[in-house]
């Protein structure tokens, strides 16, 4: 069953999120930040400052041992960050989107609305049981979480440079067996 598009959206932003603390961080300023919140966030912002920048760093672990947990115990990681937010789901249409549920309120932090989103979206993932759709890095050498939307679900690399670094291995290896 394939996800829904906001579902889509928040898996991937937080996968990105958490990918960036693996291996070289690429979350270390305000202007990347700023990146990430363009290239992920439903709503335009820019980031507040050095403060939300910390903040929203803190909550990378979070997200990569949810990202990264097996069914049952993403379900008790779901359970306890929702609880702990204390959310308040509610139905919100705005900009181009239509009917969709937010966990939090517009003017949350942003670091509790990417975890309470993230969690939000994670439901689905569990109730639907599309765990598989989730994995960690077919490369040896990289830890980083990947997002599989493909129909097949054939994608093994959380990115395109370890993607590339095992075909080159590969034909390699090949090369000099030949």
């Amino acid at each position: 069953m394939p996800l829904t598009d906001d579902t889509t959206l928040v898996l991937q932003a937080a996968v990105a999120l958490a990918n960036s603390a693996v291996g070289t961080d690429t979350l270390t300023t305000v202007e990347d930040l700023d990146f990430w919140y363009a290239e992920h966030m439903q709503a335009s912002r820019r980031a507040a400052g050095e403060r939300e920048l910390e903040s929203v760093r803190a909550v990378r672990p979070i997200l990569y041992e949810l990202l990264s947990a097996e069914r049952d115990r993403a379900a008790e990681i779901v359970n306890e960050l929702l609880a702990e937010s204390g959310t308040t789901p509610q139905l919100v249409r705005h900009g181009a989107w239509d009917w969709h549920l937010h966990g939090v309120a517009n003017d949350a932090d942003p670091a509790t609305r990417i975890v309470v989103d993230t969690a939000m979206a994670m439901i689905d993932v569990v109730r639907d049981d599309e765990m598989s759709r989730l994995g960690l890095c077919a490369d040896e050498t990289c830890e980083g979480i990947v997002l599989d939307l493909s129909r097949n679900r054939s994608r093994r690399f959380c990115s395109t440079a370890c993607g590339n670094r095992n075909a080159v291995a590969a034909y390699r290896a090949r090369q000099a067996s030949s």
